[in-house]
């Protein structure tokens, strides 16, 4: 007959699935903010054309900073919980939807229902490739 478990350990394997539970979310939490900040670095100096380029140049550099910070923390937060391939898959579609918005808010681009549905497939698509495959 097997022995109980301490309490201990039942209290650690709880704590390990609850942030598990919650790193589900916040990884791509994270990644979604980062591809927001460098969006915002990409394009919004285009909203202040007036300014002299390398003061863009700049202003872009000092937000990629905190966006790399972001990055990197949500690349460590999940490993070993999504493969490499989910998370690049993560910030490339939430960068493409990141970079509409920006156009769309920031500088006034139109964004199409055409778009908007292409948009909603490709978050389809996430769901399908962030969902666990039943033999791992």
């Amino acid at each position: 007959m097997e022995k109980p478990q301490p309490r201990s350990v039942l209290l650690i394997e709880k704590l390990d699935r609850f942030r598990d539970r919650h790193r589900l979310f916040l990884v791509p939490i994270l990644l979604f903010l980062s591809s927001a900040i460098m969006a915002i670095a990409w394009l919004g100096h285009l909203k202040f054309k007036q300014l002299p380029f390398s003061l863009a140049i700049f202003c872009s550099w000092l937000l990629v900073l905190p966006e790399y910070f972001v990055n990197i923390s949500a690349i460590r937060l999940g490993c070993n919980l999504y493969t490499g391939a989910q998370m690049a898959a993560f910030r490339l579609c939430s960068g493409v939807v990141c970079v509409a918005l920006v156009s769309s808010f920031l500088l006034g681009e139109e964004l199409t229902p055409r778009q908007l549905m292409g948009f909603g497939l490709m978050m389809i698509a996430m769901l399908f490739i962030a969902r666990k495959s039943p033999n791992s």
